[in-house]
């Protein structure tokens, strides 16, 4: 049967923009698609995903499920004769895949482009400024972080905010749903969360990747679990504050501070180690771009200064207070920029 192909050509200048710049070297030999170890045989990626890409088939390539079974190992890149980098060019169009599923658009595109960042982060750093000005001077005696920023307006906002990050996390996920159905999926999606959790969790297809791919799965667990374990304490100690049943700081040796600490100290060594595989990889890091630096960055931000506004509370400087001011701004960006950020792999 004849098929019209019509070539969207901002779409491939944006794949080449956002890491696939190598896109058109590829010739089609299929390398790629046999070293995959992910591959599967019925349907193996990712040749098929780059002729698409390098057609610049947007709506068949950001409905295409392959493009998010792929875990950059880099194998495919390594193997490739032409130096196409194919699991850049997948990087790529995943980034792509975000932005075309974010709802509000325009907080997508502003999110996936570096000269939007001023902007993004000067709407927590206007609200965390008035509550500073609301509360006026610190009272004297013990230095509390409650002092100028009370903790039942925080509570409010992170609650808000966390549920407008869920709203736009929703809307992508029946966005890309129905991109699916249009694209020819019939089978049951909701029959696939439970392996598709389970995947999650454990990482187990990452196993398969290259030697190379081993330390960022490490990487990955301790981030992803520590994460899991301080939002489930965010939201613990927020409840507990705003009914009244906890006040905070909790005492240093109240199981959920150490829990919560514990916690800390787990993403901190999984960021470093995925920093750290970026760094020492001349490839990877030139191939790595704004989209990837992004959250791996504001991630490792919130976690050092969520560790220095402790100690300085402890020591009890008021230098403390300017952390921690940094520390609420990187929280804020985090969360509700976070289903336009790579944040969103763990959705999609």
């Amino acid at each position: 049967m004849a098929a019209l192909v019509q070539p969207d050509s901002r779409f491939i200048q944006e794949v080449m923009a956002r890491g696939g710049a190598d896109l058109k070297k590829c010739y089609q030999c299929a390398t790629c698609s046999v070293v995959c170890q992910l591959a599967p045989e019925e349907a193996p990626f990712p040749r098929k995903q780059m002729i698409a890409a390098q057609w610049g088939l947007k709506e068949r390539l950001v409905a295409d499920p392959a493009i998010w079974l792929c875990h950059h190992c880099g194998d495919c890149t390594t193997e490739c004769p032409r130096g196409a980098r194919p699991g850049d060019v997948l990087g790529a169009l995943r980034a792509a895949a975000i932005r075309h599923f974010a709802f509000p658009g325009w907080l997508g595109s502003l999110a996936a482009s570096p000269r939007g960042l001023p902007l993004l982060l000067l709407l927590p750093v206007l609200i965390f400024s008035g509550m500073v000005l609301a509360a006026g001077p610190p009272h004297a005696g013990e230095m509390e972080f409650a002092h100028l920023f009370p903790i039942a307006r925080l509570e409010a906002l992170f609650f808000c905010v966390a549920a407008l990050a869920l709203l736009a996390f929703a809307i992508g996920a029946i966005r890309f749903v129905r991109a699916l159905r249009a694209a020819g999926a019939n089978g049951n999606i909701g029959a696939g969360l439970v392996p598709a959790l389970k995947e999650i969790a454990t990482h187990a297809r990452f196993a398969q990747c290259g030697q190379a791919a081993r330390s960022r799965r490490l990487g990955h667990l301790l981030t992803l679990w520590a994460f899991l374990g301080l939002a489930v304490m965010g939201t613990v100690v927020g409840l507990g504050t705003m009914t009244g049943l906890m006040r905070t700081p909790l005492p240093l040796l109240h199981p959920l501070k150490l829990f919560a600490n514990l916690c800390a100290v787990v993403i901190l060594i999984g960021s470093v180690i995925l920093l750290a595989d970026r760094l020492r990889d001349p490839a990877a890091r030139a191939a790595s771009t704004y989209f990837d630096w992004l959250f791996l960055w504001t991630l490792l931000g919130v976690v050092l200064t969520g560790i220095a506004s402790e100690l300085l509370r402890l020591a009890q400087t008021s230098v403390m207070y300017g952390v921690y001011f940094v520390h609420l701004v990187l929280v804020f960006a985090l969360f509700l920029y976070a289903p336009y950020t790579k944040f969103a792999h763990l959705l999609y």
